[in-house]
């Protein structure tokens, strides 16, 4: 017996062993479910809920859920995935945080503290995890949190409110923040105003918490367009917002903290007829920096806080391929979402999926994404869940 290559091959195998439990580890991922809490609603949700989502297959199943908390509408996730922030989307305004266990998939609430605004629509978290910025859209403002060692929030240490109104009478009577997007450089804070048709600029000093106003101050947008969502281009030399009440994606060329538009494009298929039922959501960028996506839903009109009543017409994912050297898009479809009432939606760390989060049909549709043409095929499954509108994914450890 040649005890050599035995011991060669034993000692192979396990080396072999742990990657694969790596890799199977890499493929499970935390599904994080932000949801209205409307009593209004046939079938009301609970709070946050927890799923896991198997990225190579597809297949999920249901781990926990965190109640007790009005409207968490939207989430954001540390840099350690060790805790979620929450806000509270109601008059009062508020931010809840969360430790969250990687191994059991539970949250654990840590505190609450007030949004310092009504009706807080968005949040995000610095690279260093020391502090939560959070957009109020009835209150027309932002503010900045402290992260506390233990992850729970301090008392806003900054809240700064915006002026202005923009032509449409029903929608800009006043400021309405709608994101609050930190650019990779973690200094450049781009925030989208839909009430003013701006996107304001600030400096964020990642040292002591202090925002500051950028240079330029503001990248002005097309009148009554309202721009809402906000994403940097992998590359850091383009950036794009998606535009809800205009339907339209603007595309800027980035550079030391200014935005220079070059492009707008429509979400909508030319043969669509209902162009004044149609306000944009979300938008979201693949990792590779080769396709955008953005989400459209067909609706009538609604009331000032932006609550809507379905139509009959199709919602759907928009997509676009992105030249590599110009940032320029190109239309490439739109793919329905089989729900109503798309907000946010993700695309899943290896880019092989797009789960939507359909608001008025109380699902998450999944969808296959073909990493070299950019479309997406449904895949037949769906998660049910009352009311969704937020979604983060966190690695199962």
């Amino acid at each position: 017996m040649n005890f050599k290559k035995l011991f060669s091959a034993l000692f192979g195998s396990l080396l072999f062993l742990p990657q694969i439990g790596k890799s199977q580890s890499k493929n499970e991922q935390y599904l994080i479910i932000g949801t209205y809490t409307r009593p209004d609603t046939k079938n009301p949700s609970e709070g946050i809920y927890v799923y896991k989502f198997n990225t190579n297959t597809g297949e999920f199943s249901a781990v926990s859920k965190a109640t007790g908390i009005k409207n968490p509408s939207f989430l954001t996730v540390s840099p350690d995935q060790k805790f979620v922030y929450a806000v509270t989307e109601t008059s009062e305004g508020s931010v809840t945080a969360y430790s969250f266990d990687k191994k059991s998939g539970n949250l654990t609430k840590l505190n609450t503290q007030s949004s310092g605004g009504a009706d807080p629509c968005h949040i995000s978290i610095d690279k260093t995890g020391k502090w939560v910025l959070v957009g109020n859209y009835s209150g027309g403002n932002l503010s900045i949190l402290p992260v506390e060692t233990d992850g729970s929030l301090g008392k806003a240490m900054q809240t700064i409110n915006h002026e202005g109104k923009g032509p449409n009478a029903g929608r800009q009577e006043k400021p309405h923040v709608h994101s609050v997007n930190i650019a990779p450089n973690n200094t450049d804070v781009f925030v989208p105003d839909l009430g003013i048709d701006k996107i304001i600029t600030y400096s964020l000093d990642a040292k002591s918490g202090k925002l500051v106003e950028g240079n330029p101050v503001f990248t002005k947008v097309a009148d009554g367009s309202g721009p809402r969502h906000f994403t940097v281009h992998p590359n850091g030399k383009f950036a794009y917002v998606i535009q809800e009440l205009s339907s339209t994606v603007t595309a800027f060329n980035y550079t030391s903290g200014k935005l220079t538009p070059f492009q707008t494009i429509t979400t909508l298929a030319k043969d669509f007829k209902d162009k004044n039922k149609s306000f944009c959501a979300d938008i979201h960028i693949s990792s590779d920096g080769k396709f955008l996506y953005g989400s459209n839903r067909f609706v009538d009109a609604g009331n000032k806080n932006g609550v809507f009543a379905p139509t009959n017409t199709i919602d759907t994912i928009v997509m676009y391929s992105i030249d590599q050297k110009t940032g320029k898009l190109t239309y490439i479809g739109n793919e329905p979402v089989l729900g109503k009432i798309p907000r946010n939606f993700i695309i899943t760390p290896n880019g092989k999926f797009v789960l939507v989060a359909n608001q008025e049909t109380d699902n998450i549709t999944i969808f296959k994404r073909d990493t070299k043409t950019g479309k997406l095929s449904p895949t037949g499954k769906q998660i049910e869940v009352p009311v969704p509108v937020c979604l983060k994914m966190i690695e199962v450890e």
